[in-house]
């Protein structure tokens, strides 16, 4: 017998030739016996990784506990930044051989280029190479090494190079630590060479230089022009100045341009003592020249270790580095202070409306401030 039925709602005298009809449907099951998703739904644990572990993986060269430990690094929760310190304790016996290079540039030099050039014919010697950027300037996006890294593809793929953006926040200490730490960790890690970049322009050069052992100036031929809008003091900072895209129809005036800058490093201040800064040309998108910088880094780590410059120079930055720290854990606290937070808004109307002096006003918050 057919389980099919007709609608109530059809005249059941008429003949059989109406499409619709009702079928035997499954039969509901007890509310009790239902079974859920919710039934089968594991509750997640997450098992936080341990520092040991942290530390243990990134000795053992595992990439995935590099970048954890990156991460953790430049987190700006309270709670991880003393277990990033413990990390860092772990593996500081481990790190400081590697040589530490910074490169800048104005825009459009080809930083991007060179890096990925000088960085694919250094992974072609056997070496491992991390890229490191420093943008003071970006407070929201970190940096610019993200756009630099879909540029620099090739370098990226390589299996001896790691890139990463080393983000600020927007103040010059972020990028002191977060950059000075992840470098250390990349040490650790086993990277021979480490790039920073300057991304952004200014003090950021500054903060570069106070961080490495070699400093490289990029710049365009056309010296003329480009020594214009050019600071002494970023000159002074160079102990190389790499004329770039010296190819083609541009490579007679790249010549030129070195034998220009070359005339004006006579007369500036050494960047470091006992080694001469000059200026060379290359062309990273031909890959010429590139050997020949490499060589005269070489040459600059052989000279400046035989006289002990290069161990003074990390001495002092190490010290240097502690300073910075001071500087920025007494602004930090100051400005979290409740009290100054109270007062701060009073004197500052005080001192906008003429009815204070600005040191008078200074004298005030610390005399608050010192009170706690």
């Amino acid at each position: 017998m057919s389980e099919d039925k007709r609608p109530e709602w059809v005249n059941q005298d008429e003949p059989d030739m109406f499409s619709t009809s009702i079928r035997k449907g499954v039969e509901a099951v007890p509310q009790e016996n239902l079974v859920t998703n919710s039934t089968f739904r594991k509750k997640k644990t997450s098992v936080e990784i341990t520092c040991e572990q942290l530390a243990e993986g990134v000795l053992n060269g595992d990439r995935s506990m590099l970048a954890r430990s990156i991460t953790l690094i430049e987190s700006n929760a309270e709670h991880h930044f003393q277990k990033a310190q413990t990390l860092l304790q772990q593996l500081l016996a481990h790190t400081g051989r590697a040589v530490r290079i910074g490169i800048t540039g104005v825009p459009g030099a080809g930083k991007s280029t060179f890096i990925e050039a000088f960085g694919m014919h250094l992974c072609n010697l056997g070496l491992r190479v991390a890229v490191l950027a420093v943008d003071p300037s970006s407070s929201r996006s970190g940096g610019s090494i993200l756009g630099d890294k879909t540029r620099m593809e090739q370098l990226g793929r390589n299996p001896r190079a790691f890139i990463r953006p080393s983000p600020s926040g927007g103040k010059l200490g972020g990028v002191h630590r977060k950059t000075r730490e992840t470098m250390l960790l990349c040490e650790a890690y086993g990277f021979d060479v480490i790039l920073i970049e300057t991304v952004g322009v200014g003090q950021s050069e500054v903060i570069v230089r106070d961080m490495v052992d070699f400093f490289m100036l990029i710049v365009l031929t056309g010296a003329g022009d480009e020594l214009q809008g050019m600071k002494k003091g970023i000159m002074e900072l160079a102990d190389a100045i790499v004329i770039n895209k010296a190819d083609g129809e541009n490579k007679a005036t790249a010549l030129k341009t070195k034998k220009e800058y070359n005339q004006i490093l006579h007369f500036l201040q050494q960047a470091t003592k006992g080694w001469e800064t000059k200026a060379c040309t290359c062309s990273a998108l031909m890959n010429d020249g590139i050997k020949e910088i490499w060589d005269m880094i070489q040459d600059f780590e052989s000279t400046t270790k035989q006289s002990g410059v290069f161990a003074d120079r990390r001495r002092s930055q190490i010290k240097e580095w502690m300073k910075s720290m001071i500087i920025d854990q007494l602004q930090n606290s100051f400005f979290h202070n409740k009290a100054i937070k109270e007062l701060l808004p009073k004197v500052e109307n005080q001192v906008i409306s003429g009815n204070k002096t600005v040191t008078s006003a200074v004298e005030e918050l610390f005399e608050q401030y010192f009170k706690r």
